[in-house]
């Protein structure tokens, strides 16, 4: 009997971030190792990734990293995680080179060189356990499932999938293999839930190819198309309407020319004719119902793009009067009023605003049908819904009741919840460390959350700095305490506030100076709570309130 545990770091009851531990005796197999972009409330913060303690503290018995597709959900940790394991990773070609461009950029990894390229023939054997691999549908090429074959069935991780029978063929789904792997009987289902609660029909990429190229042949002037640089489906959709509509695409974005350059080397995206990209320096050379201007990036970089080419503070690029600026992503429901204050931004500068998800459901993700027809075709002893919020968790495990599958092998899990399975019976069993790291620029997991208190005290009351000079020696204030203030209130108009708060450290001051016991820390203190006291009296915030107290050895002299 195989001892057998399952712990999910990160995609449970969140979208992102995912990374599964499946652990078969004493080998360890990571899935997937993927970062998300923080909400409004992280203010600063630029990613966050999983919480690696678990996995660095058991490295010797991790066998490898396994990817099933090429978005940073999936692979966007890696360089952070391979600083701390070093282990190897295995996926698709395509997901392996997007992988490269994120390890190769970080000092710490980039003389990393195990990676290995699977395909959905490839089977991998580690002796208690056998991975494999099957092919899916998502939003870019060379997405697949895993399985891993244990003596008591598989443990089937499907990965951002959805199935849409007019797939072209590079994104096809191996229904064939799926049934197979149900036929060898499935332990365990980590099947993916951001859909699970919206019954609407998702379009088949075979009608939003239809609709994008309608909307490019039907519109008389200029065209910004605003997408995510990873999703390859679209941007392929986006090349076939501008080849067959005679325009010359202009690409912009920092993560486009990287991601685009590997897709092409691979066969993974298809340029319709070679001289269809044109430079922006080439743009006033052709009419404006010739261009289409490709805006791209990470998720949310489109979008504060097109607010800056409508406000007139992009390096480049100013939407004018006729423009259509076209949104071919749908957004996550944090970016919603982003995109709403974006529309009227661009109208106010004469363009017109289209959205793909005006005329039809846009996702790469399962919708409600799809996740019941993997659960039938795997038949699973166990279902564990993973990436999502917790709503969207509960609703998948309603969708696998009406399947068949009881309630009591149903787990919705949190981060570090460690599933054990054991004489016959999945349980759980403790849990392991899984806060959220955050990334600040160079800085890994430094970002706390008193600073995240901080910043969002500053960013709603602001600051309020105390500065004066004292002598020790001669228990004197040298300086007179001057008061500075910044997102607080207008200094200039809050003269009497500003004079009763420096009278109020001065007096502070040299009551602490004329103690035999004077104590630096107790004079700061004092000073915060006075301060904190009186300004929350007179005008009802509480800034952040710094006193800087320095100190002069100079002996002052005698008249």
């Amino acid at each position: 009997m195989s001892n057998i545990k399952i712990i999910p770091l990160g995609g449970v009851r969140e979208n992102g971030k995912n990374m599964y531990i499946a652990e078969v005796e004493d080998d360890i197999y990571v899935l997937d190792c993927g970062l998300k972009y923080p909400e409004n409330e992280l203010l600063g913060i630029d990613t966050v990734i999983p919480d690696f303690t678990y996995l660095v503290e058991n490295a010797d018995r991790v066998v490898g990293v396994f990817l099933t597709h090429g978005h940073a959900d999936a692979i966007g940790a890696l360089p952070y995680f391979l600083e701390k394991v070093d282990v190897p990773v295995f996926g698709t070609k395509l997901t392996i080179e997007l992988a490269k461009i994120g390890v190769q950029k970080n000092d710490a990894t980039k003389k990393f060189r195990d990676f290995h390229i699977i395909d959905e023939h490839t089977e991998i054997d580690f002796g208690t356990t056998t991975v494999g691999f099957f092919r899916t549908t998502h939003s870019i090429p060379d997405s697949v499932g895993i399985t891993l074959k244990t003596s008591v069935g598989n443990i089937v991780y499907t990965g951002d999938f959805k199935f849409d029978q007019a797939a072209v063929p590079m994104y096809q789904t191996d229904f064939a293999r799926i049934a197979e792997i149900g036929k060898e009987g499935v332990l365990a289902l980590l099947s993916t839930s951001s859909n699970a609660e919206n019954a609407t029909p998702v379009a088949s990429e075979r009608q939003i190819a239809d609709e994008v190229y309608d909307t490019i042949k039907y519109w008389e002037g200029r065209i910004i198309v605003a997408g995510v640089a990873s999703n390859l489906q679209r941007v392929q959709q986006v090349l076939n309407a501008a080849y067959r509509c005679n325009r010359k695409v202009v690409l912009t974005g920092q993560d486009f020319g990287r991601i685009i350059r590997t897709a092409m080397k691979l066969n993974k995206l298809e340029l319709p004719d070679e001289d269809l990209f044109i430079t922006q320096k080439e743009m006033k050379n052709y009419p404006p119902e010739e261009i289409i201007v490709l805006e791209t990036g990470r998720m949310g970089e489109p979008i504060k793009s097109l607010q800056r080419m409508a406000n007139g503070s992009h390096r480049t690029l100013r939407i004018q009067e006729g423009d259509l600026v076209y949104i071919t992503t749908t957004p996550t429901t944090a970016m919603e009023t982003t995109v709403a204050k974006t529309e009227d931004i661009v109208f106010r500068a004469g363009g017109t605003v289209k959205q793909i998800s005006d005329n039809m459901r846009v996702s790469g993700h399962a919708n409600p049908d799809d996740l019941q027809l993997m659960l039938n075709l795997l038949k699973p002893k166990y279902l564990i819904p993973i990436q999502g919020e917790y709503r969207q968790l509960a609703a998948h495990a309603q969708l696998a009741q009406l399947t068949g599958i009881p309630l009591k092998n149903i787990f919705i899990t949190a981060r570090g919840d460690i599933l054990e399975y054991k004489n016959g019976q999945m349980s759980q069993a403790g849990s392991v460390p899984a806060e959220n790291v955050l990334i600040d620029g160079i800085g890994v997991g430094d970002i706390g959350n008193i600073v995240l208190r901080d910043r969002k005290i500053l960013s709603e009351d602001g600051i309020f700095i105390a500065v004066v000079t004292i002598n020790r020696r001669e228990k004197k204030i040298v300086s007179a305490p001057q008061i500075t203030s910044r997102g607080f209130v207008y200094v200039k108009a809050s003269r009497d506030l500003i004079r009763e708060s420096a009278d109020m450290v001065s007096e502070i001051v040299e009551k602490h100076l004329q103690d035999d016991e004077f104590e630096w820390s107790k004079l700061k203190q004092d000073i915060r709570d006075r301060l904190s006291r009186y300004l929350f009296e007179q005008t009802k915030r509480r800034p952040v309130i710094l006193p800087v107290i320095m100190e002069s050895s100079q002996r002052q002299k005698r008249k």
